[in-house]
C-alpha cells in the first residue's frame, strides 16, 4: 500500500512539473494577417524626398520627376512607404519579356535590399527598350512582402513630363514604376510582373 502511494505521488509530481513548464513557457504568437492595423504608422516618404531621389536615380530634371510624382500622388495618395531604384530591359513581338534589378529603400531599413523582377505580356506591342526605373511602393510595410506576382495592364501606362508611369497591384500593395530610357515602350498589352530575391530566367 505504501508503495502504491509513492508511485501515485511520483506521477502527481511529474504532472505538476509539466503543467508548470507549460505555464511559464511563452506562447508563440500566430503570424498576423497582412496587412495589420499597426501598419498605418509606418514611415512614409514625402514628395520632396521622392523628387530628389527620383531625379537623381533616373538622371532627369527635378521638374519632370515632380510632374510624375504629382500625378501618382493624385491617383494613389501621399503615403508611399518605400521605393525601388533600378534598371531593366524589355522587348516584345506580340509576346513581351521584361527583366529588371534594383534596390528597395525603406526608412525603417538600415540598408537597401536587392530586388529582381521579371514579367511577361501579350498584346499589340512590338519593340524594345532599356530603362531606368524608379518605383513608388504603397501599402508595403515589410520588405519581404514585395516578393510576389503583380498582375498589371501595361497599356494603362501614360507619359508625364517625358517619363512613363503605370500601376501594378496585388494583395493591398500598389507599385507605381516611373520609367525613362532609350526606346520607352507604351504599347497596349496585358501581363504580370513577379518580384523575387534572385534572378529568374523564366518570367513566371
Amino acid at each position: 500500500m505504501h508503495r502504491r502511494q509513492l508511485i501515485q505521488t511520483g506521477f502527481a509530481a511529474t504532472a505538476a512539473a509539466s503543467l508548470g513548464a507549460c505555464a511559464t513557457q511563452p506562447r508563440q504568437p500566430a503570424e498576423p494577417a497582412y496587412p495589420i492595423a499597426s501598419d498605418a504608422n509606418a514611415q512614409a516618404y514625402t514628395a520632396d524626398e521622392l523628387v530628389a531621389a527620383g531625379s537623381r536615380e533616373l538622371g532627369i530634371a527635378a521638374e519632370a520627376m515632380g510632374s510624375a510624382i504629382e500625378r501618382i500622388f493624385a491617383d494613389q495618395g501621399d503615403r508611399p512607404t518605400a521605393y525601388i531604384a533600378g534598371e531593366e530591359g524589355a522587348g516584345a513581338a506580340v509576346v513581351g519579356l521584361r527583366y529588371g534589378r534594383g534596390a528597395l529603400h525603406m526608412k525603417d531599413l538600415s540598408a537597401s535590399q536587392e530586388v529582381f523582377w521579371q514579367g511577361i505580356s501579350v498584346g499589340w506591342d512590338v519593340g524594345g527598350n532599356a530603362s531606368r526605373v524608379f518605383t513608388l511602393c504603397y501599402g508595403l510595410y515589410a520588405p519581404d512582402a514585395i516578393y510576389r506576382r503583380y498582375p498589371g495592364v501595361e497599356g494603362s501606362a501614360y507619359l508625364v513630363g517625358g517619363v512613363g508611369v503605370n500601376y501594378q497591384r496585388a494583395d493591398g500593395i500598389v507599385l507605381a514604376p516611373v520609367r525613362t530610357g532609350v526606346g520607352l515602350r507604351l504599347g497596349a498589352n496585358v501581363g504580370t510582373m513577379a518580384y523575387s530575391r534572385q534572378r529568374n530566367i523564366l518570367p513566371f
